[in-house]
């Protein structure tokens, strides 16, 4: 096993509380140069209390962007990112709900349309994972939690934002470096991330004539609060180590690939999906 590349923690809820972690993730580096990229959009991003959701809505705040948080429970993470983006100047609103749940993700984005009269950008992030080497450990309760969380409330949330999306709007899904290496302790959870592609590249085709991207951003190890939710003590320090820069990614390393994909800059692209991995060389 690699050296330690954290202290040993774990956490015992899913998805995890970014003020319990040590130490705790950086979400935006000190010389990101904002260029007002997403002006005046209007994004919604599902897991955004923590992790990649929280540096994703602290950038798209960051360049101009008007954003709604979607979070389970963690209202302490949430109430950090609302204050998180306000220091960046810009508005930040927050709805804590079960997006595995088709009428709350209904809820979510009519909310987003009276704030704003409209959406720009829907960012499906949320996600949950539970470590089990052995299939037979999977129960049924945690598979259906598992695809509910991390793929079914992909589907929900691109319905009922559908029909506010127009030309030029996007749809960016975080899937993951499991979905083309596989993981034999996270099978349930790599499942639904192979799934993530296929409704990546699906949607991308049926919502192209309509001039709505569709892509995805799939990262390696990111220091994340799931992080120590998911693993033991152990496994969370040495976390990092499989990828062949030896550590893991900052969410402050991640969200700049959610702000290309958000922004005209990458206007030519759909059905896609960037890697962010540490250097693990994938055949996509």
């Amino acid at each position: 096993m690699s050296e330690k590349h954290f202290p040993e923690q774990s956490q015992s809820e899913q998805p995890g509380d970014e003020h319990a972690m040590q130490p705790e993730p950086e979400f935006i580096r000190s010389d990101y140069r904002p260029a007002g990229k997403l002006e005046g959009k209007r994004a919604v991003i599902t897991g955004g209390d923590s992790g990649i959701g929280r540096a994703v809505a602290v950038h798209f705040a960051a360049e101009g962007a008007r954003v709604l948080i979607v979070y389970l429970d963690e209202h302490a993470d949430a109430d950090e990112t609302v204050r998180l983006v306000e220091q960046y100047g810009g508005r930040c609103e927050k709805m804590a709900g079960d997006v595995g749940d088709s009428s709350f993700c209904e809820e979510v984005i009519e909310r987003a349309s009276d704030l704003w009269d409209g959406l720009d950008i829907l960012v499906n992030n949320a996600a949950e994972q539970y470590d089990w080497r052995d299939i037979t450990r999977i129960s049924d309760q945690q598979l259906h939690r598992t695809f509910a969380t991390n793929i079914f409330s992909h589907f929900y949330m691109s319905r009922a934002a559908r029909p506010y999306l127009g030309e030029g709007d996007v749809i960016i899904a975080t899937s993951s470096v499991n979905a083309f290496k596989g993981n034999d302790t996270l099978i349930d959870y790599s499942a639904t991330k192979g799934a993530i592609q296929g409704l990546v590249r699906s949607l991308a085709q049926d919502l192209v004539d309509d001039g709505i991207r569709v892509n995805a951003v799939a990262p390696g190890p990111v220091w994340t609060p799931l992080i120590p939710a998911s693993f033991d003590a152990e496994k969370t320090a040495h976390f990092g180590g499989q990828v062949p820069m030896d550590r893991a990614a900052q969410p402050s390393e991640i969200a700049p690939a959610y702000v290309y994909l958000a922004c005209n800059e990458s206007s030519y692209m759909t059905g896609q999906t960037l890697h962010l991995n540490g250097g693990v060389i994938l055949n996509t």
